[in-house]
C-alpha cells in the first residue's frame, strides 16, 4: 500500500472549493496514494435549524446538541453534506463511499460535557471498515457522528474526530483544507507564510493580533487534532491548483502545526 492522507474539510470551506481539488483528489487516490476524508457541516446544521424554527445553541462556542438538534445534524451530516462530496469525487472521475463514525462502529464514544447533550467523547476508532474501502479502490468520507455501547448516536467535533481517525490509521499527519495558504504573518512589509507554528507560538500570535478573525478557530482546531498519534496538522488552501499533490510529493506549503517544541529552526 502506497502512503496515505487524511484530510478534513471543514462545512463552510466544502461549499467553495472547485472542481480542481476533487480531480487532484482522485488523480491521488488512482496513483499510490489513499485519500480519506473527514468533514464537517456547522454552518448547514445551523441553517436547517433555522429553517425549522428552531434556534441554534451555543456555549463557549460549542453547539449544545439536544435532541431535535442530534436529529437535523444526522440528517444533515449523513443525507446531505456527505453524498455532495462523494458526488463531487465521482463528478471528477473517482469512487467514493459516504460513511459516518456509525457505520460499522467505527467511531465508539461516550457522552462528553452534560451541559451539550448529545455530543460524544471519543474512546477509539475501529479502522476496519475505512480500510476495507481503501482497499477496494474507493475514497472513504466520513461524517463526524459516532456512536456508544447502547446504540446511542452523539455528535462530535470534526477536528478531533479527523486526528483521531489519522492517528488510528497509523497516519502522523492531518491535512486540513481552508480557504488561506496558512498563517500568514508581515515580515519586512510581505505578507509570508509562516511554515511552522506550536502552541506557544500561536497563543502568543493571537495575543499580538497577528492571528485574528476565522483564522483564530482554524489554529485552535489545528491544536485540537493534535495527539492521538498525529504529529502534525498541515493548513493548507483548497482552492489552490495542484496544492494536494504537493502536500502528497513532501513540498513544503501550507502551516503546519506541531506538537510543542517539535518546531525545526531553519
Amino acid at each position: 500500500m502506497g502512503n496515505q492522507l487524511v484530510i478534513k474539510c471543514g462545512g463552510s470551506t466544502l461549499e467553495q472549493l472547485p472542481a480542481s481539488f476533487y480531480e487532484d483528489l482522485t488523480a491521488l487516490q488512482q496513483g499510490e496514494t489513499n485519500v480519506v476524508i473527514v468533514h464537517g457541516g456547522g454552518p448547514a446544521i445551523s441553517n436547517t435549524l433555522k429553517q425549522m424554527g428552531i434556534e441554534p445553541h451555543f456555549i463557549d462556542g460549542l453547539r449544545v446538541t439536544d435532541a431535535p438538534t442530534l436529529k437535523v445534524a444526522k440528517m444533515v451530516l449523513i443525507g446531505d453534506t456527505n453524498k455532495r462530496v462523494v458526488t463531487s469525487i465521482q463528478q471528477a472521475g473517482g469512487r467514493a463511499a459516504g460513511i459516518s463514525g456509525i457505520d460499522g462502529q467505527t467511531i465508539r464514544v461516550t457522552q462528553g460535557p452534560e451541559h451539550l447533550g448529545f455530543v460524544g467523547e471519543i474512546q477509539r476508532v475501529e479502522p476496519a471498515l475505512i480500510e476495507a474501502l481503501s482497499g477496494a479502490g474507493m475514497v472513504p468520507v466520513i461524517a463526524p457522528l459516532g456512536v456508544d455501547e447502547t446504540g446511542q448516536v452523539y455528535n462530535i467535533n470534526a477536528d478531533t474526530a479527523a486526528g483521531a481517525v489519522a492517528g488510528a490509521l497509523g497516519v502522523g499527519q492531518l491535512v486540513m483544507v481552508t480557504d488561506v495558504p496558512g498563517v500568514m504573518q508581515e515580515i519586512d512589509g510581505v505578507k509570508q507564510v509562516l511554515p511552522q507554528l506550536d502552541r506557544t507560538q500561536i497563543e502568543a500570535l493571537i495575543a499580538d493580533g497577528v492571528i485574528y478573525g476565522g483564522m483564530i478557530p482554524k489554529v485552535r482546531a489545528a491544536l485540537d487534532a493534535l495527539g492521538q498519534q498525529v504529529e502534525e496538522v498541515l493548513i493548507i488552501n483548497g482552492y489552490e491548483p495542484g496544492i494536494l499533490r504537493k502536500v502528497a510529493a513532501g513540498e513544503a506549503v501550507g502551516t503546519k502545526i506541531v506538537a510543542e517544541g517539535k518546531v525545526e529552526h531553519a
